[in-house]
C-alpha cells in the first residue's frame, strides 16, 4: 500500500462522507465533510478494535503523526494501550498544571499557619518567596530546572545581597521538599546549587562582653528619655537574656508576677517548644512600673506600639534606641544583650553550662546527650537569674577612674546628651 505524501495530504478533498486515506500500520488520515483533516491510528487492543485520536493536519504533519504513530506501537510491544496512556498522560498534564510553584509556595505558607510559626517568620518567608514568584509562579513545580531556580538568585547576588540570595534558595529548596513529601515533585533542584552563588560572610551580632563597658552600656539604658517602653524593653533584654522577638511579643498573661516567673509560648519559640523564665526582683519590679502603662492596652501587648495597641514594638525600634544612645550597629544591638550573658555568666565559673544554656533556650546539639539531659534547670536558673540581674546592679555602678563620654544622638523630644562614666 502506498504512504502518504505531504503532496496528497494537502491536496485531498472532503466529499459527502469521510474520506479515509492510509499511511501504513493503522494511521489515516480522515478528509471530513466540512474539510477538516484529521489523524487517526486504529489499532487492536486486549482484542478489541480501538481508534486514537493523534491531531490535525497540517498543525501535526506527516512526519508527526507517523513518529506518534510509531510511539503508540511501542506502548503495544509493551502491553498497553495507547488510548489509556493517552488519558493517563492528559490527567498528568492536569495535575502538573495545577500544582504550580505559586500554589506549593501558598499551601507550604498554610502549612506554616498550622504548625503556628510565629506571624513574623511568615511575612519573612513570604517576603522571600515573592523573589521567585515571577519567574518560577506559573510554572509546574515537577518541570522546574535548576538553571531556573539560579536566574532567580544571579540577579540577588549581582546586587551584593548575599545573605538575601542564600536565603531565597533556602526557602525555595523548603517549597520542593514540602512538595516532594506530598507527592508532588521527585527532586529539589536546589541541591544541585549547592556552592553556586557567593557565600556570604556571617557577621555576629554586635555585644559588648567587657564588664566595665556593658555597665556603661546599663547605665546609658537606664538614663534613656524615650517612650517608657522602649526603655523598659532594653532593660530587660539586658537582665532576661532573652531573644528581641520573644520578649517584644510578650502578652501580660504570661507572667506570673508573684511567683516570678515568664512563660512564652512555643509559637513565638525559636525551637518551637515552650520556655519559662525565672523573673528576678529587679525585673518584677520593672514589670509592676510598665503595667501601670501598658496593663490596660486593647491588645494584652506587653510593648504595643504607637500606632496600634494591637502591634508591638518592632525589634528596629530596640536597636534604634541604643543608635540614640551613641552605640553604632557594630557595638551593640538588642540581641547581643544574649552574647553578653552567655559569655559573663561563663567567665564567672560559678554556673553549670548546661544551666546557662537552658537558660537561652538552646537546645542541645548532640541527640544521644539531649536524649538523656531532659531538664530545664529551673531551680538553678531562678539563682543564676538572680545572681546575674545583682552582677548588673554591681556593674552598674562601677565607675572607672576615667571618664568614657558618648554624645546621644538627638532626635525630636528626646534631645540629651549623657556623660557614661
Amino acid at each position: 500500500m502506498a504512504q502518504l505524501s505531504d503532496r496528497k495530504c494537502q491536496t485531498a478533498k472532503p466529499g459527502e462522507r469521510v474520506v479515509k486515506l492510509s499511511d501504513g500500520d493503522g494511521l489515516q488520515l480522515w478528509i471530513m465533510p466540512t474539510g477538516a483533516k484529521l489523524w487517526r491510528l486504529a489499532y487492536r487492543y486486549d482484542g478489541k478494535q480501538k481508534l486514537l485520536a493523534i491531531g490535525s493536519y497540517p498543525i501535526v504533519s506527516l512526519v508527526s503523526a507517523r513518529r506518534k504513530r510509531d510511539d503508540a506501537r511501542k506502548l503495544l510491544v509493551d502491553g498497553k494501550d495507547p488510548g489509556a496512556q493517552k488519558k493517563l498522560d492528559k490527567a498528568a498534564r492536569l495535575i502538573a498544571n495545577a500544582n504550580t510553584f505559586n500554589a506549593l509556595a501558598d499551601d507550604y505558607l498554610a502549612k506554616m499557619k498550622r504548625n503556628h510559626r510565629a506571624e513574623t517568620t511568615i511575612r519573612k518567608v513570604e517576603w522571600l518567596l515573592n523573589h521567585a514568584r515571577p519567574s518560577l509562579g506559573q510554572r509546574p513545580i515537577s518541570e522546574i530546572e535548576p538553571v531556573e531556580v539560579l536566574a532567580v538568585l544571579r540577579p540577588i547576588e549581582a546586587a551584593g545581597k548575599l545573605e538575601t540570595a542564600t536565603r531565597v534558595r533556602e526557602t525555595i529548596g523548603a517549597v520542593f521538599r514540602h512538595a516532594i513529601q506530598t507527592v508532588r515533585a521527585k527532586a529539589d533542584p536546589t541541591q544541585a546549587l549547592r556552592g553556586a552563588i557567593a557565600t556570604p560572610k556571617v557577621k555576629p551580632r554586635a555585644a559588648i562582653i567587657d564588664p566595665v563597658a556593658f555597665g556603661g552600656l546599663l547605665r546609658a539604658v537606664d538614663g534613656f528619655m524615650g517612650q517608657p517602653t522602649t526603655k523598659a524593653s532594653l532593660q530587660l533584654a539586658a537582665l532576661l537574656a532573652c531573644r528581641p522577638g520573644e520578649l517584644r511579643h510578650a502578652k501580660w498573661v504570661e507572667f506570673d508576677l508573684d511567683n516570678r516567673a515568664w512563660s512564652i509560648p512555643a509559637e513565638r519559640m525559636k525551637m518551637r517548644r515552650p520556655h519559662r523564665v525565672p523573673l528576678p526582683a529587679q525585673a518584677v519590679a520593672i514589670l509592676k512600673a510598665l503595667h501601670l502603662v501598658t496593663g490596660r492596652a486593647a491588645g494584652g501587648l506587653v510593648f504595643p506600639g504607637l500606632r496600634s495597641a494591637h502591634r508591638a514594638i518592632s525589634e528596629n525600634t530596640m536597636n534604634g534606641a541604643l543608635r540614640r544612645l551613641g552605640y553604632s550597629q557594630d557595638e551593640a544591638t538588642a540581641h547581643g544583650f544574649r552574647s553578653t550573658f552567655s559569655t559573663l555568666a561563663n567567665q564567672s565559673g560559678k554556673w553549670n553550662p548546661d544551666a546557662i544554656e537552658a537558660a537561652l533556650a538552646h537546645i542541645e546539639p548532640n541527640e544521644v546527650r539531649r536524649a538523656y539531659a531532659r531538664g530545664d534547670y529551673f531551680d538553678e536558673r531562678v539563682k543564676l537569674m538572680a545572681w546575674w540581674a545583682d552582677y548588673c546592679d554591681t556593674l552598674r555602678e562601677r565607675r572607672q577612674d576615667f571618664e568614657i563620654s558618648r554624645k546621644p544622638r538627638s532626635r525630636g523630644p528626646d534631645k540629651q546628651r549623657l556623660a557614661l562614666t
